[in-house]
């Protein structure tokens, strides 16, 4: 499985991160276990220490966390510091510095003390806590090397420059090894292509084809309300407890990665096939405020697929244009361009009342999106849409106005029509 860190465009050196299973001995897993708790325990307590100096007006930078957390090994309460590595205790208070960088600049909220049953278990090992030679990882203060199953070869001559081993909520272990990689770019296409995101279909491309949503959520729903009775009758606490409650979690897990390995198959077949693509801009938080769509919003993961297609065409050579949010795509008339008055979310054709031409909702808007990217790309215009809230007394379906950019300048001022789509 591949994810990516950040992204650049073209063929330049990218930043990746390959995530293998890992099965470690006892002997392993409780060491790893042990570095997660002290992980956590750091961050909190420089987050407390941090948080009590900014109510009093003196503010606290990652150097004299630094200068805290050697204190604190030599406190008798906290000396278990010492017995784990030092370098995910130290990557702990660079994180916490990044959390207050993207609260200062206010891309974030204030950050939260981690909770040993919801947060993520984690850490990260720097070049001089791992050692990776001939495919065998070792661990600083972990016993022997890491059994990991290689489900994919590293590419040829990357090393890893670091090391994040996590465990899930289902029990499984998981390493993720962050390399310098150059992405090859694909070979050029020809073909352009508008897509329309649904529910329905979950993609619906301007070539008329319609990919159904897999609903995994709702494959699994059935087994999953039986394993959360099952965990609803047991003593909190208890060992039956846990057994249930890791049964609860490893359905979710087996949701979620059928899911992604769905949006991954699809978004990499969009981004071989097609050299130019076009997707709108979906306000998805708020129409997750529709109760009776919100769970198969949900299912569907059009943010998570966005976000593929985005660094997925960064990385091959491809071009992706976002339509604003407002464009009107499924109330525009493809043949004549006259704008439908209203467009409830039942009509799933429709008939122009000035061509008369007769339109499936989804192809139009897939038509609608394509027209608008392939102008916004002629007119020189790069981009992403706006980010920020919905105007008020928006309805929680589809929002719709008039333009279409790519890239990140604006094309200019959106006219919003008086009904949302």
């Amino acid at each position: 499985m591949t994810v990516p860190s950040f992204r650049t465009v073209g063929s330049s050196p990218v930043k990746r991160a390959f995530k293998f299973r890992v099965y470690p001995t006892d002997a392993q897993a409780e060491e790893l276990s042990r570095t997660f708790g002290c992980v956590r325990k750091v961050y909190n307590l420089a987050l407390a220490a941090r948080t009590a100096a900014r109510d009093a007006g003196l503010p606290v930078s990652y150097a004299q966390s630094s200068a805290m957390l050697t204190e604190w090994k030599r406190t008798p309460e906290l000396a278990f510091l010492a017995d784990v590595s030092c370098v995910p205790l130290q990557q702990a208070l660079r994180h916490l510095q990044s959390a207050f960088s993207g609260f200062w600049a206010k891309r974030a909220k204030y950050p939260r003390f981690k909770s040993k049953r919801r947060s993520r278990a984690s850490a990260e090992y720097t070049r001089s806590a791992f050692r990776y030679r001939n495919g065998l990882l070792t661990l600083a203060r972990v016993p022997g090397p890491l059994p990991i199953a290689w489900s994919r070869p590293l590419p040829a001559g990357v090393e890893p420059t670091t090391v994040t081993v996590s465990r899930d909520r289902a029990g499984r272990w998981f390493v993720s090894l962050l390399c310098e990689d150059t992405p090859t770019p694909m070979p050029p296409a020809t073909r352009a292509v508008g897509i329309d995101l649904g529910l329905t279909s979950l993609v619906t491309l301007s070539t008329g084809e319609k990919i159904p949503g897999a609903r995994h959520e709702h494959r699994d729903r059935d087994r999953l309300a039986r394993a959360n009775r099952s965990l609803s009758r047991k003593q909190k606490g208890s060992r039956n407890w846990a057994k249930a409650r890791i049964r609860v979690a490893r359905i979710h897990a087996r949701t979620a990665d059928r899911r992604h390995d769905h949006l991954h198959k699809l978004t990499t077949r969009l981004v071989r096939e097609n050299q130019t693509l076009v997707i709108e801009d979906l306000s998805v938080r708020t129409m997750q405020k529709n109760g009776r769509l919100a769970r198969a919003i949900t299912d569907a993961a059009w943010s998570e697929l966005r976000r593929m297609l985005e660094y997925k065409a960064d990385w091959y050579g491809r071009e992706l244009i976002v339509a604003d949010r407002w464009f009107p795509s499924s109330k525009l008339c493809s043949h004549c361009g006259a704008v439908a008055a209203a467009m409830p979310l039942s009509a799933r054709t429709w008939r122009c009342e000035h061509c008369g031409v007769t339109h499936d909702r989804d192809e139009n808007a897939a038509h609608n999106l394509l027209a608008a990217g392939l102008a916004a790309s002629a007119c020189g215009a790069d981009g992403s849409p706006r980010r920020g809230p919905s105007p008020a007394r928006r309805s929680a379906a589809k929002q719709e106005g008039l333009t279409a950019r790519a890239g990140i300048r604006p094309l200019g001022k959106t006219a919003r029509p008086s009904k949302p789509d």
